[in-house]
């Protein structure tokens, strides 16, 4: 393939460098059936979400996205970080969160990974280190402070970041990746270029389409592939985790995929007029799950009696996870102070000189120093 980047991968018209020879039969069943679950739970919480109107927040589903995560499923420990932004289902899923726990935190109910007061956009789950959050860019700070904090205390596990080429316009990203440089921590950055930061095409963002190529210019090493081709995916995470893991500094993958849905779903936004209708059908005809499912036919790793039972055992789990979720009980309620910071900040209290108490009012407000 020529450079690439989003104009030449359609000009080159539909994809076939996909290969799985030489490549373990079992690593490409476990790429195949990652996708196509979360394909299938992607889709189900899609059509769930209206007329019902039972999910109690917005959700950026990631259709069309699955290669990625898939291969994270495979190479990242349960004690490597994972900060992902909005777009978080799939990496929750493949840092091995439960369909369940997902599912509960969309509906808001206290059995979600957060209670039920988090929901898509900041969904975590501590227990295995994945973290996400709405704000533009803001998982790549905390990923390399992260990975500071694991090379002072010399530990061997590593910080990834997941996010979309939006990010690359925030003057963090750019922060991020020279300090990583600088101080060689074992950190993964993933951009999944989709072309779009919400409506806004990438070269009316920026003025060119070569992130890596000027993230590479700081002296990280990186690699640019069709985000599409899940085995490729898997063979650049796999140089790129173990470069992290033996200390050799940061590394920037940069996967060009596209997503199907609207920025935020489920609504459609296509009547914007923002894309054009014959993209969304190039991308469509270049699906990662439909690509490497060729292939399987082809090489008889899959048959189409195989497939179908492993669609059965997703709907059990999908039906599932919904029924746990749809009885599950509300969150308790709260008092909202104490949903957003600490009565107990000795800190605070050393330096305003200030008994933080039930009786704190606007009046001691007044005299805590800075913009109150």
């Amino acid at each position: 393939m020529t450079k690439i980047n989003h104009t030449n991968i359609i000009k080159n018209g539909h994809y076939n460098d996909l290969t799985i020879k030489g490549v373990e039969p079992e690593l490409v069943k476990n790429l195949y059936d990652f996708m196509l679950r979360l394909r299938m739970c992607e889709e189900a919480l899609l059509q769930e979400y209206h007329p019902a109107d039972q999910i109690r927040c917005p959700v950026h589903f990631c259709i069309g996205q699955e290669a990625v995560p898939a291969a994270c499923s495979l190479l990242l420990n349960w004690n490597d970080f994972f900060f992902s932004h909005h777009r978080s289902h799939g990496y929750f899923l493949a840092k091995k969160g439960s369909m369940r726990n997902l599912f509960a935190e969309l509906y808001g109910r206290k059995t979600g990974a957060n209670g039920g007061i988090s929901g898509s956009q900041e969904i975590s789950l501590p227990s295995v280190n994945f973290h996400s959050g709405a704000i533009l860019t803001g998982m790549l700070g905390i990923a390399v402070g992260t990975a500071l904090g694991l090379q002072l205390k010399n530990k061997p596990n590593i910080a990834v970041a997941g996010f979309g080429d939006g990010a690359a316009d925030e003057g963090l990203f750019w922060e991020a990746i020279n300090y990583a440089a600088l101080r060689k921590l074992s950190v993964v950055f993933i951009c999944e270029n989709n072309k779009y930061s919400t409506y806004s095409h990438q070269l009316k963002r920026q003025a060119a389409d070569n992130i890596s190529q000027r993230v590479a210019s700081f002296g990280v090493k990186t690699q640019t592939l069709f985000g599409n081709d899940v085995i490729a995916v898997h063979n650049a995470l796999s140089e790129a985790i173990t470069h992290a893991r033996d200390g050799k500094g940061p590394f920037f993958i940069e996967a060009y995929t596209y997503r199907w849905n609207g920025h935020v779903g489920p609504e459609d936004d296509d009547y914007l007029g923002y894309r054009p209708e014959s993209e969304l059908d190039f991308w469509k005809d270049n699906c990662p799950i439909s690509l490497l499912e060729e292939k399987m036919l082809t090489n008889g790793v899959l048959t189409m009696e195989l497939k179908q039972k492993l669609v059965n055992d997703i709907k059990l789990e999908i039906t599932d996870a919904f029924e746990f979720a749809q009885n599950s009980a509300f969150p308790d309620k709260k008092n909202w102070e104490e949903l957003n910071y600490s009565i107990d900040a000795p800190m605070l209290n050393k330096l305003s000189n200030i008994e933080i108490s039930e009786e704190f009012n606007q009046d001691q407000a007044d005299t805590i120093p800075g913009p109150y």
